[in-house]
This record gives C-alpha cells, sequence and structure tokens, in this order.
C-alpha cells in the first residue's frame, strides 16, 4: 500500500462521490474507502454497489459497515476503536478481506496488529474540521513511533494538505488521505495527482 488514500465525503464534495470515485482510480489510487455516516442500510448499499462497480483494479473498502461489505462484495473494511471488535469483523468476513483499523497510540496500534489488522489509519495527525470526533491531534512523532513498532502499513489521516504532506511521508506514512483539501477542489484528479507524486517510486 503506496501513495494517495481515497475517502468520500459527500458532504464536501462538489461533484458528489460517483465522480469523485471516478476521479480518484483515473488517478490511480490504490485503495477507494466509502464512508457515509447518514442515509438508510438500503441508500447505503445502492450507493456502495454503485461505486464498487468504478473500482476495476483499486481496492474498495466500506468504513464501519460489516454487513455492507459483504453484501456489495467489498473488498473490506475500515473500523473505528467504537465499530465491531476487529477479532469479530474477522470471523464474519474471513482472511481473504482486507480489515483497517483507525488507531490514537502506540498501544492501539500493537493490538490492532496483533488482532489481525491488515493496516492502520492513524488519526488526526494534525488539527481537522472534516471529523469533529476524531480527537486531539497525533502529530508527525507518533507516525514515526508506530511505524518503528509495527509492520503493517500506516495510513496517516486528519489536516493533511500539500504543504505539510512531505513532512508525513518523511515519518514513515505509508499512505496518506487529505479529504477536504481534495474533494472540495474543481478538478479532484489534479488533485489527487499532486499528492500521488510525493511519494517516491509510486
Amino acid at each position: 500500500m503506496k501513495g494517495y488514500y481515497f475517502i468520500t465525503d459527500a458532504k464536501l464534495s462538489r461533484a458528489g462521490n460517483l465522480s469523485d470515485v471516478q476521479n480518484a482510480v483515473a488517478a490511480g489510487v490504490e485503495v477507494v474507502q466509502y464512508r457515509c455516516k447518514e442515509g438508510s442500510t438500503r441508500e447505503l448499499f445502492a450507493e456502495a454497489g454503485n461505486l464498487k462497480k468504478l473500482c476495476t483494479g483499486t481496492l474498495f473498502l466500506i468504513n464501519d459497515r460489516v454487513d455492507i461489505a459483504l453484501a456489495v462484495g467489498a473488498d473490506g473494511v475500515h473500523l473505528g476503536q467504537e465499530d465491531l471488535p476487529l477479532p469479530v469483523a474477522r470471523k464474519v468476513l474471513g482472511q481473504e478481506r482486507i480489515i483497517g483499523m483507525t488507531v490514537h497510540s502506540l498501544e492501539k496500534a500493537r493490538q490492532a496488529e496483533t488482532e489481525g489488522a491488515d493496516y492502520l489509519g492513524l488519526s488526526p495527525i494534525f488539527i481537522t474540521q472534516t471529523k469533529m470526533d476524531a480527537g486531539p491531534p497525533a502529530g508527525i512523532q507518533l507516525i514515526e513511533q508506530i511505524k518503528s513498532a509495527v509492520k503493517i502499513p500506516v495510513v496517516a489521516i486528519g489536516g493533511i494538505n500539500l504543504a505539510n504532506a512531505p513532512d508525513v511521508i518523511r515519518a514513515g506514512a505509508d499512505m496518506l488521505c487529505a479529504i477536504s483539501a481534495v474533494v472540495s477542489r474543481d478538478d479532484v484528479r489534479a488533485e489527487i495527482e499532486k499528492y500521488q507524486r510525493l511519494f517516491p517510486a509510486i
């Protein structure tokens, strides 16, 4: 896993999730995560199914909802600390699907790796307005600490922009996500490609 990690956000998006995901795939992202905190289960299922069709050759993950991931045949899920416990999700999803886990500390990172997480989402790195319950910023130093303690990939999320992204990459992040700095712009693909170019040898 390397490069820009794409997460949908319909509230911030100018063009909508379908257009954004099309542009993300065209920009060569390895991972698309569908995150939607509102709407009925039926609505989430319908949109997730449509987005998955766009992700040929791109990993398609569902945020939080193991049931939706199974229903649409997604490649996996991304779980938060308040979601289904990772070992339970693994039992439901099986060994072949990807499970990512959001962590905010070195202790939780080690625990997630021990429990079988395929990658970690470390957030928020900086102060963010995109996710109001994200908690206090973790900072660059925590990326370095976690990268030296675990073997699985680390995705940095929260308050990242083109100005601070190089520091995030130098600290060891395998992937990063800058939601508002991308989906709120006119040319989503061009913005993603700017981040992609920051990573050596993508």
